[in-house]
């Protein structure tokens, strides 16, 4: 345990966190842009910025906080830049706060255009989920047969088309697809029969075909090869897309191969989502020719897609051509040690990523330790770490811990169900004791952590402004040491999640293990012993 915390202590001193990089200061600005337009309690109440307000004001901000850490680390006595670096983000955070309440200046011209914005959007998604017929598509896709409409968005989701009902729908999307730039048909088929579903999406398809779309949603249709077969005229005519969803479509090897066929380019795609199909090894593959031609990715999702090892290194290899990245979701394969070091290398070529969702990989301490070094080198501005489920140990979370201590923008860190406990713990908790003022969720579920491992991470969480949740759950912590971290939270009850499925009396079934493993050694032992002669000397 010595030699873990001294190899941390060695790792931290040779940080060095002040000055940010030209590169960090833009990205910081781009991050900061991103939450004056995104929509929020504030927003409702103040007004939303627009983009290009919203750019000003976060370069300002920048600038301003930039001079006052700058100032700050000319007087920090041990001269790494850790409080610089805090006082940075809290100022970047005060100043943002300014700007949102203040909120956006209005032009005449706008309030006009304002009036027209819910015109844009015809969706009948509302309601419960149910089969649409020819008499019901006539009611309710009436307004699309208004003149002078200016539908460019519209929703089919959440309502079963039968042929009868496509049939109707078919000319009142063709008189409005040169307009449209977002179609969402996801879970537009549900229940129908194969041949009648088919029916239906070579009819859509091909009255679709020719818009210019940047969002393209065909996500929960099972369609399998067949599917994305029968999409074949919409898909080929596509050379703008933006975001293409196919979660849970029963994206097979097959399939995936059609996908990759039949979409002409993906020079502009940022948001590509592939989650819980039947994708395999080689489906990945086909997926990953898709992503190497997408150099302006930013959102790559491929989670619960039985994907192993080969499958997990091309995907890895493909995404190194995707240095724009800003999301990545692998969650819930089968990739093991050798995809998690590929991988490795393609995350230290991502300066912009903000949130990395890596759990139940297999990645093991090894996979781990090379994507924790990858990250501690790049992203700069990571705001969510999830690696749980990986059979992490205390050997591995020295690495974690170097990489963590550096993300000062780290907001959520899930490390639930590995090995990490007490040691590990530990580790984790105080790398996260300086500078981390954004971070308002850690999750140390299941880590059979005990009570000296429970109480640091309480004692160190517990002190964060805005922190929101602890969940030590799960894990072997004695009585005495939940009511020392119930005591540290009794101001704050709301920050520390449920402890029902703590073990205070709980063991670790890999020390038993290895009890009885001696055991039975030391029984082999004995019967043999038992039949030993002592030769004499002569």
């Amino acid at each position: 345990m010595d030699s873990g915390k001294q190899a941390f202590q060695q790792r931290s001193l040779s940080v060095k966190l002040w000055p940010p990089s030209h590169g960090t200061r833009l990205m910081l600005v781009e991050r900061m842009t991103k939450n004056l337009t995104t929509p929020s309690i504030f927003s409702r109440k103040y007004g939303l910025l627009s983009n290009e307000e919203a750019e000003e004001d976060a370069k300002k901000i920048e600038e301003l906080a930039f001079a006052a850490a700058d100032q700050h680390y000319t007087k920090e006595p041990d001269g790494d830049g850790s409080s610089a670096v805090q006082v940075y983000a809290k100022e970047s955070s005060r100043l943002m706060l300014e700007a949102i309440k203040r909120g956006p200046t209005v032009k005449d011209e706008e309030i006009a255009d304002k009036t027209s914005i819910h015109e844009t959007v015809f969706d009948i998604s509302g309601g419960r989920r149910a089969f649409i017929d020819a008499e019901e598509a006539e009611e309710i896709l009436k307004p699309l047969r208004e003149p002078g409409n200016s539908y460019t968005k519209i929703c089919f989701s959440n309502r079963s088309f039968g042929l009868d009902a496509a049939n109707v729908a078919a000319p009142l999307l063709s008189s409005v697809k040169q307009q449209l730039t977002e179609v969402d048909l996801s879970d537009f088929i549900a229940g129908r029969p194969e041949s009648e579903a088919l029916e239906v999406m070579n009819l859509f398809s091909s009255v679709l075909e020719g818009c210019q779309l940047r969002y393209l949603n065909l996500s929960n249709n099972a369609l399998g090869e067949k599917g994305v077969r029968a999409f074949g005229a919409l898909l080929k005519s596509q050379n703008n897309l933006e975001e293409l969803y196919l979660i849970n479509d029963g994206i097979s090897e097959e399939a995936a191969q059609a996908v990759s066929e039949l979409i002409p380019s993906t020079e502009k795609l940022k948001v590509l989502q592939f989650h819980n199909n039947m994708t395999g090894d080689e489906g990945a593959i086909a997926i990953s020719d898709i992503v190497k031609r997408s150099h302006a990715l930013e959102d790559f999702r491929c989670s619960s897609a039985r994907v192993g090892t080969d499958g997990g290194v091309s995907l890895a290899e493909a995404l190194k051509t995707c240095t724009r990245l800003k999301k990545l979701d692998l969650r819930d394969n089968m990739f093991g040690v050798g995809a998690g070091v590929a991988l490795s290398k393609a995350l230290s070529l991502f300066a912009g990523l903000t949130e990395v969702y890596l759990s139940y990989l297999n990645l093991e301490d090894d996979g781990a330790e090379a994507l924790a070094n990858a990250l501690k080198e790049s992203a700069p501005l990571l705001e969510v770490l999830d690696m749980a489920g990986n059979d992490i140990t205390a050997k591995g979370a020295a690495s974690l811990a170097d990489c963590i201590a550096s993300k000062q923008f780290l907001s959520k860190l899930n490390l639930a169900e590995n090995e990490l406990k007490d040691e590990g713990a530990i580790l984790i908790g105080k790398s996260l004791g300086e500078g981390h003022g954004q971070l308002n969720e850690v999750d140390m579920s299941t880590n059979a952590i005990r009570r000296a491992g429970a109480r640091l991470l309480a004692q160190v969480v517990v002190k964060i402004p805005g922190f929101k949740l602890l969940n030590i759950n799960g894990n072997f912590i004695s009585d005495e040491g939940i009511d020392e971290i119930k005591e540290l939270f009794k101001s704050f009850p709301d920050m520390l999640g449920s402890l029902e499925d703590n073990d205070p009396e709980g063991e670790d079934y890999e020390d038993e293990d290895e009890d009885e493993e001696n055991a039975e050694e030391g029984n082999e032992l004995e019967s043999k012993l038992k039949d030993l002669k002592i030769e004499q000397g002569e």
